[in-house]
């Protein structure tokens, strides 16, 4: 027997079935080629934007990172240069050694002398007034080991020992070394005696002026100098331009003057003692035995012979004043920071 209410039932089943299949069939349909598309685009402007970000975030942090260490690099640099200040400042302050007791005050003249040099007037003259004014310094030791130099530098220190030792009557002694010779002699004759070593190198009493000429060459060269001045002589001593007779003649005049001032110097500082023959003032150099039977030095000591048996103080104090590792450090600072800033800045990287 059939059930009226079972087609009824079945319809139902039916629709109710086919309701459910309808959404399956919608996502199961193949996607269309514009939807694919859709679909893309957003995730390709998501990962470029994503990309971008990361590279900003990074140029960031690496820009904070430099600016962090540039601002410890400046402190430090700073913090350096003003212990190297300090330091520079108690090094050129006097000697390190006690000065409180009896003592022989020595002052080093070595290497060339020269204005800039460890050598120079500057340097030297300030060594000597620091030892001249020290009241437990029985004597002064000049201790010298130099082939010369510039006779300016040498002329200043050479008047400041004979101020000194005026003011203060206090004794100067020169101890030579390997040489002295040239302007390091200049200077050594203002003491009140010198000590060389039998094998010393001492004299040159002379003036020179050296350089070169390459007007030979630039003609074999085809090279033109093309020297325009404002004033005749203003082009002297140019050496790609030739000699004249006028010039030679000056240059002459000059370096004869700076002779007799040297001679000066030499018989006011060594006087009677000296024995002057006509090779005494022609450049040449003797050893120190030579020198004493000459006349340009006294006897034969070294430094602590000097200090025990002359002066009288067998302590010796070194009242030299140096260019030290902090001086030249400081002359550098300037030219160190700025480099430091320019490796900096190149080292920021640019945002592509």
């Amino acid at each position: 027997m059939i059930d009226p209410h079972s087609s009824e039932h079945s319809d139902a089943t039916s629709t109710q079935m086919g309701a459910s299949i309808a959404p399956e069939d919608s996502a199961n349909r193949v996607p269309r080629a514009t939807d694919a598309g859709a679909k893309e685009n957003p995730a390709a402007s998501l990962a470029w934007e994503r990309v971008t970000l990361e590279k900003l975030a990074f140029a960031a942090l690496t820009e904070q990172r430099i600016a962090r260490r540039w601002r410890n690099f400046v402190r430090l640099a700073w913090l350096t240069f003003f212990i190297l200040i300090s330091w520079f400042v108690l090094s050129r302050s006097g000697p390190a050694q006690n000065t409180s007791t009896p003592h022989t005050a020595v002052v080093e003249i070595k290497g060339e002398i020269a204005s800039g040099a460890e050598a120079s007037a500057e340097l030297i003259v300030a060594a000597l007034r620091s030892a001249f004014e020290d009241v437990n310094a029985k004597g002064v030791i000049l201790l010298i080991n130099s082939p010369g130099g510039s006779p300016v530098q040498a002329g200043i220190i050479n008047d400041e020992i004979r101020r000194l030792k005026n003011m203060h009557k206090k004794p100067v002694y020169a101890v030579v070394e390997e040489s002295c010779a040239s302007a390091a002699y200049y200077i050594a004759v203002a003491a009140d005696k010198i000590f060389v070593d039998k094998a010393s190198i001492v004299g040159s009493i002379g003036v020179l002026m050296d350089g070169f000429g390459f007007t030979g060459l630039m003609d074999k060269l085809g090279v033109e100098r093309r020297l325009m001045t404002a004033g005749v002589n203003k082009g002297f001593l140019d050496p790609f331009s030739p000699q004249t007779e006028k010039h030679r003649a000056f240059a002459q005049i000059m370096l004869d003057q700076i002779h007799q001032q040297f001679i000066a110097a030499v018989k006011a500082g060594r006087g009677t003692r000296l024995k002057e023959t006509p090779e005494t003032f022609t450049g040449l150099f003797w050893s120190g035995q030579q020198a004493i039977e000459l006349g340009l030095a006294d006897q034969l000591g070294s430094l602590d012979f000097v200090a025990r048996e002359v002066v009288k103080a067998e302590e010796i104090v070194d009242y030299t004043q140096r260019e030290n590792v902090a001086e030249r450090l400081v002359k550098r600072f300037g030219a160190s920071l700025g480099a430091g800033a320019v490796r900096a800045l190149k080292s920021i990287p640019a945002i592509e």
